[in-house]
């Protein structure tokens, strides 16, 4: 049962290492503890059409405004702007991407690429077929439900390309870079609650979402982009 101590978030998984480091900051701060539950977006959002129960739910912007003019979010604040990037194990070379045809020919030379099964690879699919090498590069590519540069550290993967925010935390993987301006992908993703009277802790709703809608701390700039 949710009571004012308790709060249920559901999440994408882009934004696991962000909410690993804020969550636990805004259960000090309120003295309250956080069940997050991360899921690919297009199951939440299912879930959350379907009755699901929850207080938060971090989604892509689209998605959100989509259960908003449902009736099953009420309100919405943009949390991060997140933009793709490429990864290599920590002291390996970083090859060139500065240009459309270098990343073409990064991603030709690489051994192995690894990307998810989330938003940020549907994304990555439609690249590399608009870069003409889908059918050359598809014997080397490894998908993952979880975070892409988490194969790289391990030497799963030479090249990984998922967020940058889901990226930058993880030991043993560096990024090189965001891909070019030319083919970049810009996702928002915004918390929004669950409409009033849906469960007992609405106040704290507002706190938490607020609370992620500023990131808080400034050492998280290096993961999001505060959203006016």
């Amino acid at each position: 049962m949710t009571t004012a101590k308790h709060i249920k978030i559901f999440s994408g998984g882009a934004m696991r290492p962000l909410l690993r480091e804020l969550v636990p900051l805004f259960e000090r701060a309120h003295g309250v503890t956080a069940e997050v539950e991360f899921r690919l977006s297009s199951a939440l959002t299912r879930a959350i059409q379907d009755g699901a129960v929850f207080d938060i739910a971090i989604l892509p912007r689209p998605d959100l405004d989509d259960l908003i003019a449902r009736g099953a979010i009420d309100g919405a604040a943009d949390v991060a702007r997140s933009t793709v990037g490429l990864a290599v194990r920590a002291g390996a070379p970083k090859p060139d991407i500065g240009s459309v045809e270098a990343l073409r020919h990064a991603l030709l030379q690489a051994q192995s690429i690894a990307y998810s099964d989330g938003p940020s690879g549907a994304y990555v699919a439609e690249l590399l077929a608009k870069l003409g090498i889908a059918a050359a590069v598809a014997a080397k590519v490894k998908l993952t439900s979880g975070p892409v540069a988490e194969l790289v550290a391990r030497g799963e993967a030479e090249l990984g390309m998922q967020q940058i925010i889901a990226i930058l935390p993880v030991a043993g993987a560096d990024l090189f870079g965001p891909l070019p301006a030319a083919l970049q992908n810009v996702i928002i993703y915004a918390a929004g609650s669950m409409p009033p009277g849906c469960r007992r802790a609405p106040p704290m709703r507002r706190r938490l979402r607020l609370f992620l809608s500023s990131c808080a701390l400034s050492r998280q700039n290096s993961l999001c982009a505060p959203m006016a």
